[in-house]
């Protein structure tokens, strides 16, 4: 009896640390209960079955982790520029815990975002703010960062980069906040976003390009050198935009809404036609039966712009689900149009994941009594581990068969898998047959002490593995041979 083959899906979630959503809960936390907090998300991620998380890491110009490029985030210590206390690195941390549970671990940026309404305190010395204030603007409530200010750009990149080369990131991860969303002056009236002095400049550079030409080109070239200069230094490193689910109003027909290729400056269907990224998550936050933003109408749109088949991992608002807003079932349905394009012949015209915003919608609520919680549906889809689909333009290399054999646990009695890793080994697959019944689990290689049956069963289940690079190549599949020994094993 062969093993079935895993299925392969993207079951990522958003958590985010600007306002203090998500993680933290609060500004000013101990260190431990940083970590406590940090802990019960990574353990409820894998719990539902899902494979990554997308920790925001820089909210506003501000870092969740340890740089000398930007100030300690309010978000985590309640004082810009303040160190956890104790010390810890924040980012090394949840790398390491969410490794150790078999997840990705994507750093999630804002690119221009230089003061959100819910900072309080002065800025950090090392804030963009303090070292280039003429690089900043302030725009309503919010204060950004001039996009058409070239320092504004290599900044930003080095910011990204700095992380890239200095933690063991899954990816790199950009929002949607780009040109800030407009906002509207006491009269109503949209209030221009004040790049006038970035724009003259541009001019006497020589730039003949109008102004919202060249505010996307700003974007553009942003966009362009952070999925260039990620993959120079670790190609490995997967690089994924979520931007506004709309790319124009009228794409296709029946769409309405808002422009973000003009109010953005954000032209996302050129990223993706020019295979600036390695998976796309278009925030698709509508429900499926509003047809001015139906969300199977915009996600086959998407997917016929895939021109280069990166993978499509869409994004969807359960928080939304959680707070009334959409009816119960509604992400559950969702992301069922999302499975339900896997058949297609196609790959680019295939979405294989999803991205849930935000986590507080899927961590426990025992005091809610509404039925609208979307998590406990979720487990209806996510029954087994699954693994994140390979990305063949990275490398096609398979990593070598590990080798494994089971034992009986000396006192335990339970069958133990002993693993021995291959090279390029990131996870490992195991596939456990049990009375007909095949269930799947995904490791990191580091774990090479497995329980695979309880002390009830008096032979080993049969037992296949693989190994699973980081680019998500799977090797061949081993059966683990069973030892059996008088005393059994330690």
């Amino acid at each position: 009896m062969e093993p079935p083959a895993i299925r392969r899906e993207f079951r990522g979630v958003w958590v985010a640390s600007v306002a203090n959503i998500d993680w933290p809960s609060r500004p000013g936390l101990s260190s431990w209960a940083q970590q406590t907090e940090l802990l019960a998300i990574l353990d409820r991620v894998k719990l539902l079955k899902m494979n990554a998380v997308l920790l925001q890491v820089r909210p506003a110009g501000d870092a969740m982790y340890a740089s000398t490029l930007e100030p300690w985030s309010a978000y985590l210590t309640g004082v810009e520029g303040r160190a956890p206390e104790p010390y810890y690195d924040p980012l090394a941390f949840a790398v390491k815990e969410a490794h150790a549970r078999g997840l990705e671990l994507h750093a999630w940026f804002n690119p221009y975002r230089a003061r959100h309404p819910t900072t309080t305190g002065e800025h950090g010395r090392t804030h963009m703010s303090v070292t280039h204030p003429e690089w900043v603007h302030q725009y309503g409530t919010y204060t950004w960062m001039d996009p058409g200010e070239p320092g504004v750009l290599e900044h930003s990149l080095r910011v990204v980069l700095d992380v890239v080369r200095r933690y063991d990131v899954d990816g790199i991860h950009v929002d949607d906040y780009f040109y800030p969303y407009p906002i509207n002056g006491a009269d109503s009236l949209e209030v221009p976003f004040p790049d006038s002095g970035s724009y003259a400049r541009y001019q006497q550079r020589g730039g003949t390009l109008g102004r919202s030409d060249w505010r996307r080109f700003n974007v553009d070239e942003y966009v362009r050198l952070l999925y260039q200069r990620t993959k120079a230094v670790k190609p490995w490193v997967k690089v994924g935009i979520s931007p506004f689910g709309i790319w124009r109003p009228g794409y296709p027909e029946s769409i309405r809404g808002f422009d973000s290729y003009e109010k953005l400056a954000g032209d996302s269907r050129k990223w993706l036609n020019n295979g600036w990224v390695d998976y796309f998550t278009p925030q698709l936050y509508w429900p499926i039966a509003q047809t001015a933003q139906s969300y199977p109408v915009l996600l086959d749109w998407w997917l016929q712009e895939n021109t280069k088949a990166r993978h499509m991992w869409v994004g969807h608002s359960a928080s939304r689900e959680a707070g009334n807003t959409f009816k119960p079932g509604e992400i559950n349905a969702q992301l069922e149009i999302t499975r339900s394009t896997v058949a297609r012949d196609s790959a680019r015209l295939r979405a294989t994941g999803d991205v849930l915003f935000s986590m507080k919608a899927l961590m426990p609520m025992p005091t809610d009594t509404s039925g609208r919680r979307p998590a406990e549906r979720l487990q209806q889809l996510y029954a087994d581990d699954a693994l994140i689909p390979a990305s063949p333009w990275l490398g096609r290399t398979k990593p070598g068969v590990p080798t494994a054999r089971v034992l009986r646990d000396a006192v335990s009695r339970e069958w133990v898998l002993h693993v021995t890793p291959s090279a390029r080994a990131r996870w490992i697959t195991v596939r456990t047959a049990r009375d007909g019944v095949w269930t799947t689990q995904v490791h990191p290689s580091s774990n090479t002490q497995i329980v695979i049956g309880p002390a009830t069963l008096e032979s080993a289940p049969r037992t296949y593995l693989t190994a699973v690079d980081r680019n998500g190549n799977e090797s061949a599949a081993v059966l683990a041979r069973a030892i059996t020994t008088r005393g059994g094993a330690r």
